[in-house]
């Protein structure tokens, strides 16, 4: 049996990754809104926990009740009406009554004079795609995506093999992503900050590694990151950094993933793994599971299946040490 102080112990330890989650600064919580529509959805979380709350205790004391030496007989007819149907019937349709009119206070999914992103899901990740300037071409990456603080988003998603779900709880409820369909999410940050979002329908065996994060950031830093995300990516400026370049090109990674001057090859403008024009500068790669460096990029590269089995991209364990440096280089290089 386990004593109090182990319990505790454990308590502790299955908190403390929530806690470092927190301290990072990627918020994952409907308990801590910081949008309009998720400062709706957290009343009713509130209101649905207090209710369950006082429900609890009410329970307890009839329990208490029941097990005293002094309690009254009651007909089992008054418990019945009173507490198998008045009561449930009363609760629930207060609750009933007030979700439905929380519910329609919900922003609508309308695209005027919102900023378009469109997001794809795939097994497992995230493709985002901005819409490109006069060129008409997209501006293409993934698992992260940028919002102004202040200004609606409209989400339009869509799916390319099952069933996801795109899910950001500090900013909005979840909507389903069904292939062949488009659906649609509005939101809106009040605040800047990094708000992890989650696949939030199992769609397969990394499920749990389809993550992606939002970055809510003021309009002018916005505006930066956007117009230097629709440049091609920076050029090799040392030899190490040419010889990555050669290795992209070399071991034909272009035909699954794009970079914008270097080469590129699409079927109907998508590549089948994400673009890397500008993946340097994502602060996490394979959706969410390694945060973003040299090494993870190596790590990536060579053990992708040792990582995340079943992921389309394959682990490239023959590609040699120096060459494997010089690839991941590059990469990190491209911000």
């Amino acid at each position: 049996m386990m004593n109090g102080r182990a319990r505790t112990l454990r308590a502790i330890g299955l908190l403390l990754p929530l806690t470092a989650c927190r301290e990072r600064g990627y918020v994952q919580s409907a308990l801590h809104p910081a949008g309009a529509d998720a400062l709706i959805i957290s009343d009713m979380a509130w209101l649905l926990f207090g209710g369950g709350a006082l429900i609890f205790i009410f329970v307890m004391l009839l329990l208490a009740r029941g097990v005293s030496k002094r309690q009254r007989a009651v007909r089992p007819a008054v418990w019945i009406a009173g507490l198998g149907f008045v009561f449930p019937v009363t609760v629930l349709s207060a609750l009933l009554a007030y979700g439905v009119l929380r519910s329609r206070q919900l922003t609508p999914p309308l695209s005027h004079d919102a900023l378009v992103i469109s997001v794809t899901a795939r097994m497992w990740w995230w493709e985002v795609r901005y819409r490109g300037d006069a060129s008409g071409k997209d501006i293409a990456l993934a698992n992260e995506i940028h919002i102004p603080v202040g200004r609606p988003v409209y989400i339009a998603l869509g799916s390319d093999d099952v069933i996801h779900s795109f899910w950001v709880p500090a900013l909005a409820g979840k909507v389903d992503t069904i292939p062949g369909r488009l659906t649609r999410l509005r939101v809106q940050a009040d605040r800047a900050g990094v708000f992890r979002g989650q696949c939030a329908e199992y769609c397969g065996a990394q499920h749990a590694r389809m993550a992606f994060h939002v970055v809510a950031q003021e309009p002018a830093a916005f505006d930066a990151w956007l117009a230097n995300q629709a440049r091609p990516a920076l050029p090799a400026d040392s030899a190490l950094l040419q010889r990555g370049r050669e290795v992209f090109v070399e071991r034909r990674c272009s035909a699954c993933h794009a970079i914008r001057g270097v080469r590129e090859e699409s079927i109907a403008g998508r590549t089948l793994g994400p673009d890397l024009t500008h993946v340097g500068s994502r602060m996490f790669i394979a959706a969410g599971t390694l945060r973003n460096d040299r090494r993870a990029l190596r790590d990536w590269i060579g053990n992708a299946q040792h990582l995340k089995r079943g992921a389309r991209m394959p682990s490239f364990q023959e590609i040699g040490d120096e060459d494997l440096h010089a690839l991941s280089s590059y990469l990190e290089h491209l911000k």
